[in-house]
């Protein structure tokens, strides 16, 4: 059984063991409706074009913010990675600012810039950059020093050493942080949505939802919806990793 089959069937099991509780009556239905009718929300929610456009809004602002994280930490972190004299000078204000929750510049983001998509965009750039700038610095520095003087035994200049040794080295780890990073935006855009009374998104549907009283199928629909976005992005970025790097793997087995 493949990693794809193992994780729905998983997941499958999650819903089964809902439905169950919730109509053997060990979960209380008014607080938590059962799975069959979250998912008939789900289904006529989906038929909904104000719906699917809160649907589109949030995945096309996780989207950018994970495009700007990209083009931000990567770059970033192969400065930081290579200087190692930055990367000193640096330490101690990334480490100030990277434990400060997205959530927490909320007022702030709307003071400046206000509460449209720019504010969720901007707050997920800022929640997603870390994993993929840590994960860069990361990277280069624990490329193996054998390989390193090896490739300049071999005549090797700075560039050189850069495109054809480091970057596919450090390549499965900065997937790996821009496949971290992509969990974490959609997180970062639907709770400012949430939070901050976005005029359209995911988030901005289930405060509605819940504000008002007698949807709550409607609230777990879209929250599934949320979760369910997830796993298919986090599944989709793992199969292509696979399939990127599958020459990462063979070195680990053999190792």
């Amino acid at each position: 059984m493949g990693t794809f089959a193992k994780s729905l069937t998983g997941l499958l099991g999650f819903f089964l063991v809902w439905e169950f509780a919730v109509q053997a009556g060990l979960l209380p239905a008014h607080w938590i409706p059962p799975v069959s009718d979250v998912a008939l929300a789900l289904v006529d929610l989906l038929g909904d074009e104000g719906f699917l456009r809160d649907v589109i809004a949030t995945l096309l602002a996780w989207l950018l913010a994970l495009g700007i994280a990209i083009l931000i930490g990567v770059p970033l972190g192969l400065v930081l990675g290579n200087v190692p004299v930055l990367q000193s000078a640096s330490r101690a204000l990334i480490e100030f600012l990277r434990p400060i929750p997205a959530v927490a510049l909320i007022p702030l983001v709307m003071v400046t810039i206000g509460s449209g998509p720019d504010a969720k965009i901007t707050l997920a750039v800022y929640a997603a950059v870390w994993p993929i700038l840590f994960n860069t610095v990361y990277a280069f520095g624990e490329i193996d020093p054998v390989l390193l003087d090896s490739a300049r035994a071999s005549g090797t200049n700075r560039r050189q050493m850069l495109t054809w040794v480091a970057l596919p080295h450090a390549a499965p780890f900065i997937f790996t942080g821009i496949r971290v990073s992509a969990s974490i935006a959609l997180i970062a855009v639907i709770s400012v949505e949430y939070i901050a009374g976005s005029e359209i998104g995911l988030g901005r549907f289930i405060l509605m939802m819940g504000q008002n009283g007698g949807y709550l199928d409607q609230v777990m629909a879209g929250t599934v919806l949320a979760g369910l976005a997830g796993w298919g992005i986090n599944a989709a970025l793992e199969a292509t990793g696979r399939r990127l790097f599958r020459w990462a793997d063979a070195e680990e087995r053999a190792a």
